[in-house]
Formats: structure tokens, sequence, C-alpha cells
């Protein structure tokens, strides 16, 4: 009968990373990273704000008002369901950093290629690849957010950035209204400028995210223990 030695990974880095006082270092991570949140809540209202230029002749795009609201909502959310199924596997194999940062960039192109859209299904394709990367998002943010926050601030820090999902919703909505008037932006112009918001937030995330570190506690378990 064979015998079967378990490892134990013992060591003090969750601990010492419970201890920090908050600081601006933690800020910097809660922006880096908890904006996702943002970036989701502005794009799920933005579509549903230019649903109606869409449709009309001239937009530059043959869609009806229920493609956007139906089948490009719907692909948006099953591209978030596979990306937080296909990053989460991947950002406990390679690290939160490099995720995070690819899926940020995955997000970045996807929603800069849908403002630039020519027909319908290419509108849906990048529909799709943008829930990709925000799903992704989710997955390898989650888990960086958790290890680097310490536990006696978590809870509250989770509830705030997930509440600011309606602060990307307000940004929306706002952005939809000046776009789409028709006195200031043609039709096939507007509603494209609507996705900028977006490429122009991100970017900006994707600055601090860069000074973000990579998860001590992800180090540690992957046998980079001087590192972490």
């Amino acid at each position: 009968m064979d015998e079967r030695e378990t490892a134990t990974v013992t060591t003090k880095v969750p601990a010492r990373l419970d201890r920090l006082p908050w600081s601006r270092w933690h800020w910097m991570v809660v922006i880096g990273l908890g904006t996702v949140w943002i970036l989701d809540g502005l794009e799920v209202t933005v579509v549903g704000s230019i649903a109606g230029r869409l449709s009309e002749e001239g937009s530059g795009l043959d869609i009806t008002d229920a493609q956007v609201t139906g089948l490009a909502a719907a692909l948006y959310v099953a591209g978030a369901c596979s990306g937080a199924l296909v990053f989460g596997r991947l950002t406990d194999l390679y690290g939160r950093k490099k995720l995070f940062l690819v899926t940020l960039g995955v997000y970045l192109a996807a929603t800069a290629l849908t403002a630039v859209s020519f027909s319908a299904w290419w509108f849906f394709l990048f529909r799709f690849l943008t829930g990709f990367g925000i799903g992704g998002e989710y997955a390898a943010i989650n888990s960086a957010i958790d290890e680097l926050i310490p536990g006696k601030y978590r809870g509250r820090v989770d509830l705030i950035i997930n509440g600011s999902f309606w602060l990307g919703a307000v940004a929306g909505a706002l952005l939809s209204v000046l776009a789409l008037n028709e006195n200031i932006f043609p039709p096939s112009v507007g509603w494209r400028l609507t996705f900028a918001l977006g490429v122009v937030l991100g970017l900006v995330i994707l600055l601090v995210r860069r000074h973000v570190p990579e998860s001590p506690r992800w180090m540690f378990i992957h046998g980079r223990a001087e590192e972490a």
C-alpha cells in the first residue's frame, strides 16, 4: 500500500498583510482594481441608452432595436460568463497581475472596436468580447482584492466597489444624453462616441494598475516565497 505525504505550506504573509494599517497603497489597489464595476455599469447603461439610435437609418448599422436590447445584451452576458470561467482558471495558474492586465486589455480592445463596428454582426461579436473581458476582470480582480486588502477592511471595500457599478451607470446615462444630441453629433457618430468614455477610463485604470503588485499569497503558494 503506497504511503503519500501531504506537504503543509506555512507562512506569515497573510497575517502580516492583515495587520497593515490602511494607507495610500490600499487606495491604489482599490482604484486600480475595483473600478471594473464602474466599467460594467457604463457598458450596460450605454448600450441600453443608444438602442433606439442604432436602429435608426443613418446609424451605420443595419440592426433593430430588439437585436440591440436582446441579442447584443445576451451576447454580452454570455461573454462575461465565459470570461469569468476561462480567466478564473488562468489567474490561479499564471498570477493575478498578469491576468488583470490581460483582461483589461481585452476589454479596451473590444469596446474600442465596438465603436467602429460597420455591421450588426461585427457589433454582436465585439459585444461578446467586451463581456469576455469584463467577466475576466471580475475573476482576476476579486481574488486579488481579497488577497491584498486587510481582513478588517475587506467587507467594506467589497461593498463600496460593488456599489460603484451605479457610478458607471450614471456616467453612461449622462454621456448618452450628450452624444445622442443631433445638434452636436451626426447620428452615425454620436453613438460611437459613447464607447469612448470606457476606453478613456480603461486607459487611466491601466496606468494605475501597472503599479499594483502581484498577490503575495499567490507567489508563496507557487514557490516564490522570497518575492512574497
